[in-house]
């Protein structure tokens, strides 16, 4: 258990290790993509002043058509101006948008392969039961304080199987189908005990828990995946 939670601990680490490096460098990238593009943006009073350089060099233009032209000429400068503005903190929105969105798929997919790695860890050691508990008159088996109703098929598969366990035996299909049927093993079908197993972790409910908890021993059978010290029958 000290090594469980050891690994635990530095996967937690590490997670929020690449978490930050992760978020710091979204932030640093687009930081220096903005700087580079703001800087590379065309001045907002740059037509204005390219106006006002019209006006300075053709302080001749006195009649009324030409003056007219200058004002249109500025009053277009001043809407550049206010669509480069615009430009600007629409850019701004975007970028804050993207480090949003890039900063979340980062934190999403760190989480993802952290839990892959508890799933894969879980799947190699099987699941933690720090108690079993069957109890024949409520007709329930209880699982770290869980407890699940059972079908009278599916509690005499499950006590069989506990039997065994804590006995350190593997029984086949057959085996089980012949203990809970009273007959010789020989004269009893793999396949029967098979359907038992199934019918016990449907009853189960999750697939995943049950799969864990009764474990198949390929060419052997079948054998609960917990301490035989902490299985108890009532």
């Amino acid at each position: 258990m000290q090594e469980n939670s050891s690994s635990a601990t530095e996967a937690r680490v590490a997670g929020t290790r690449i978490v930050t490096f992760g978020i710091a460098a979204i932030v640093l990238i687009l930081g220096v993509a903005a700087l580079l593009l703001f800087l590379n943006l065309p001045d907002a009073d740059a037509f204005n002043q390219k106006v006002e350089q019209i006006f300075i060099e053709n302080d001749d233009l006195t009649s009324p058509a030409e003056l007219r032209l200058l004002e249109i000429l500025a009053q277009s400068g001043t809407a550049f101006s206010g669509v480069i503005t615009s430009y600007r903190v629409i850019i701004f929105v975007l970028l804050v948008f993207s480090t949003g969105l890039l900063v979340a798929a980062l934190v999403f997919l760190v989480m993802i392969v952290l839990l892959n790695r508890r799933m894969a860890a879980i799947e190699r050691q099987g699941i933690q039961v720090s108690s079993m508990v069957l109890s024949r008159e409520r007709g329930a088996v209880s699982i770290n304080d869980m407890e699940f109703k059972l079908t009278d098929a599916a509690l005499e598969t499950l006590a069989v199987l506990a039997e065994a366990r804590m006995d350190g035996d593997v029984l086949t299909g057959a085996e089980i189908e012949a203990v809970i049927s009273g007959r010789s093993a020989a004269d009893c079908d793999e396949a029967a005990g098979a359907t038992r197993i199934k019918r016990l972790r449907d009853a189960l409910g999750n697939q995943m828990v049950a799969e864990l908890l009764i474990k198949t021993i390929a060419r052997k059978g079948y054998m609960l995946a917990i301490d035989r010290e902490r299985i108890s029958m009532v």
